[in-house]
């Protein structure tokens, strides 16, 4: 094997280390979903908890993906899994998301219309939604700023692409 083929290989595989690691906020947003959630405070969440703790992280889980998770961790059969098994779950679920297709969602979220475009409307809503209270002008700077075809909107193939840029 040649030096440059070696030396791609270990820049892969630190790549891929480095890729397998959450952020410290993530981490934290973990913590917080388990602990909101545990609304006995016994330190182990059941079904119903487990269910609306990884929505609340973003997650699409049906019920079978539940029992499955928890027939996994569940050693003690107590029905429930502690937050070790939960950080455990959840840090392979993150980890496994596709960061394309995450961000795609989170257009859909503002692109209500389905138009391709998140326009000042579209932004305005999210906004009002979120609880801020934002200026047109201040909104319209955020369009901007993604805005390369000069329509006043931020396309999706921008948005996506801004993603990479940062």
């Amino acid at each position: 094997m040649s030096l440059a083929l070696r030396s791609e290989l270990v820049v892969d595989k630190t790549k891929r280390k480095k890729r397998r690691e959450l952020s410290e906020e993530q981490k934290q947003e973990i913590k917080d979903a388990f602990e909101l959630f545990d609304t006995d405070k016994d330190e182990a969440i059941d079904y119903h908890e487990l269910k609306v703790a990884m929505r609340a992280l973003g997650f699409d889980v049906k019920k079978a993906d539940v029992l499955k998770i928890l027939k996994d961790y569940d050693r003690e059969a107590t029905g429930k899994i502690t937050f070790e098994d939960f950080n455990e779950v959840v840090t392979d679920w993150i980890l496994e998301r596709d960061p394309h297709e995450e961000i795609l969602k989170a257009f859909k979220l503002f692109d209500d219309d389905d138009s391709g475009k998140i326009s000042l409307r579209n932004l305005r809503r999210v906004a009002r939604e979120l609880g801020e209270n934002m200026s047109d002008e201040e909104l319209r700077a955020m369009i901007e700023e993604f805005d390369k075809d000069g329509d006043g909107e931020s396309n999706k193939s921008r948005g996506v692409h801004c993603y990479y840029d940062w």
